[in-house]
């Protein structure tokens, strides 16, 4: 979702940014590593003393539920989802179902029916489980699905799963370093189906 179909980078930087601060950790360093996880996981991973995870990523994802100024989806994303049939996609995201839900109004995207959201999962990303219970709402075998993602986490979790993997880079401020393929956002994007009701993928004009 954050990164992949939209926008919602300063509002998430501006809040984990003020979090950041109230820590004394370094906000520059620490920014670019809170992308792409399940904040109860970031917050962990950080080991700060005296600090409760479960506690401090509630207080965050509050704060990033009532700030949603400056969310847009990507270019052409929208366009995206609505040319894809509805039981063939869903969204996994690491933000809790609440804060999903307001960024993805505030982006002017619709909620899909499958969607699975932090508090689906035991284990954040980059545990593919998530994934994986994607492709158990959807139907499909994993292998037939493909993953759009953004950020580390996220891949490692695609890859882990057995999945396909494209990156989407439209909100990376430097170039990424992955075997995957690379599509800036979902611009000259063309859906096909293909035998057994698969979907197919290609540009309608050269990257």
């Amino acid at each position: 979702m954050d990164g992949t179909l939209i926008n919602s980078t300063e509002a998430a930087e501006r809040v984990w940014a003020r979090w950041a601060e109230r820590q004394g950790l370094d906000v520059k360093t620490f920014l670019p590593t809170m992308h792409g996880a399940r904040a109860v996981d970031t917050v962990r991973r950080l080991g700060l003393p005296g600090v409760d995870p479960e506690e401090e990523a509630v207080k965050i994802t509050e704060a990033e539920i009532v700030d949603v100024e400056g969310i847009v989806p990507l270019p052409g994303a929208a366009q995206f989802l609505a040319a894809l049939p509805p039981a063939k996609w869903t969204i996994v995201t690491s933000s809790p179902l609440e804060l999903a839900k307001r960024r993805l109004a505030a982006a002017g995207i619709s909620m899909p029916a499958n969607l699975v959201t932090a508090e689906d999962v035991k284990v954040g990303k980059p545990n593919p489980d998530c994934y994986l219970l994607a492709a158990r709402k959807l139907g499909f075998d994993i292998k037939d699905c493909l993953v759009f993602e953004d950020a580390v986490p996220g891949i490692l979790a695609g890859d882990a799963a057995g999945a396909d993997v494209m990156v989407i880079t439209a909100t990376h401020k430097h170039p990424i370093e992955t075997a995957h393929t690379t599509i800036r956002d979902y611009q000259d994007l063309q859906i096909g189906i293909v035998e057994h009701g698969l979907l197919s993928l290609a540009r309608t004009v050269d990257a």
